[in-house]
């Protein structure tokens, strides 16, 4: 967990009590769909549930989220590219690669997240994940992806044999 000291899990660079906390409690708004990224991936490795739900949008916003399933540790945060989502605009998309460990395994998850802004705020849409798996080899992108060795065969049809 995060302590008030140590670097923000978002990967600003900032302490967390200058960072992240002061979106989780209300104290301000993330002014961008990055920021809002930055501080919902914060909220999920701290299990602060209030926090997803508020800045979930409405119509797709599940009733709860259910922590106790949860067997990895989230550690770190990428932002892979940003479309769109300052503060000019109404919609943006946030691609990242969120860094967590699982049973002693470092893994990451590739996700592109769509964000809308209504009435000055910004709220995470939905999101698709491109890929789990583990950080430090091949990551299973599904057989029919792109086989990372780079042959240019479908994985199914290369190194899945």
């Amino acid at each position: 967990m995060t302590s008030l000291t140590n670097n923000c899990l978002c990967g600003s660079d900032l302490p967390y009590n200058q960072c992240c906390e002061l979106l989780h409690a209300g104290t301000s708004h993330a002014t961008t769909a990055k920021a809002l990224m930055r501080s919902r991936f914060t909220a999920y490795a701290m299990h602060n549930g209030d926090y997803l739900l508020q800045t979930w949008d409405a119509p797709n916003r599940p009733e709860a989220i259910d922590f106790s399933k949860e067997t990895g540790e989230w550690t770190s945060l990428t932002i892979i590219a940003t479309k769109k989502g300052t503060e000019k605009d109404s919609k943006g998309i946030v691609e990242f690669k969120a860094y967590f460990t699982q049973d002693g395994e470092a893994q990451v998850m590739h996700e592109i997240s769509r964000f809308v802004k209504k009435q000055g705020r910004w709220f995470y849409l939905d999101g698709k994940v491109k890929s789990i798996g583990s950080s430090n080899g091949p990551v299973n992108q599904g057989l029919n992806a792109p086989c990372a060795c780079g042959s240019g065969k479908k994985f199914k049809r290369c190194c899945a044999n």
